[in-house]
């Protein structure tokens, strides 16, 4: 392994352990016991790197090296040692998600161009790898997913940060210290969403298919002369 993969690596396997992290302390925010911390942390830690890595057709990473496993682990043990105080940390939650958010953004995009995925086939997987685990993390603790929300941005960071690591090695320029920079610029971009509570246009986010039917009665029919 060149200095380049191990770079990468460690990359990963941060982006594993802080995503873990978020998972764990929303399990303690939530009152789980330690296993159920520890199933939540490696939902939100390898979730969405597997699914990547299925609909890419190769072997998960989290199977094929086991170092994957290690990240969640640790986030466990670490965060059930720190006290029950963690358990109102909603700020570190979302902190920790937005790091999680940013690497994997990078991350996965540029495992999918590894695995000869067209720009957007990997722009697509980049997004799955950032937002999938978060996914999977809320649905199980019962939350509103964060991807689904209006009152802040959610998958706009995630595909900034594939879109731009799609950009840079398109320019030819992608490599451990670009992807950093990206990944720092993805997690800004989040954490600045969530801070001021940036939304997605209005019409979007208030339109309801009820309400609309609703109001489309009191339109005349086109079939109907105005009486």
């Amino acid at each position: 392994m060149d200095i380049q993969e191990a770079v990468f690596l460690a990359l990963d396997l941060t982006g594993t352990f802080v995503f873990a992290v978020s998972g764990v302390l929303l399990a303690a925010r939530r009152g789980f016991d330690i296993t159920g911390g520890l199933v939540l942390g490696t939902m939100t830690g390898i979730g969405g790197g597997m699914i990547r890595d299925v609909l890419l057709d190769r072997v998960p990473n989290a199977l094929g090296q086991p170092i994957y496993l290690a990240p969640p682990l640790i986030a466990t043990l670490l965060i059930y040692l720190i006290g029950k105080h963690v358990s109102r940390a909603r700020s570190l939650i979302v902190t920790f998600d937005a790091i999680g958010l940013a690497i994997f953004s990078v991350t996965g995009t540029t495992i999918a161009l590894g695995a000869g995925a067209t720009y957007p086939a990997a722009l697509l997987m980049g997004a799955l790898t950032a937002c999938g685990g978060g996914l999977m993390r809320d649905a199980v603790a019962s939350e509103n997913p964060a991807i689904f929300t209006g009152t802040d941005l959610y998958l706009l960071p995630a595909l900034f940060g594939a879109g731009g690591a799609l950009l840079a090695d398109a320019t030819g320029i992608l490599n451990n210290m670009v992807s950093l920079i990206i990944a720092g610029l993805a997690f800004v971009f989040r954490m600045l969403a969530w801070k001021l509570q940036w939304r997605v246009p209005q019409p979007m986010r208030q339109w309801s298919y009820r309400e609309t039917e609703r109001k489309m009665k009191k339109l005349p029919s086109v079939f109907r002369k105005p009486a």
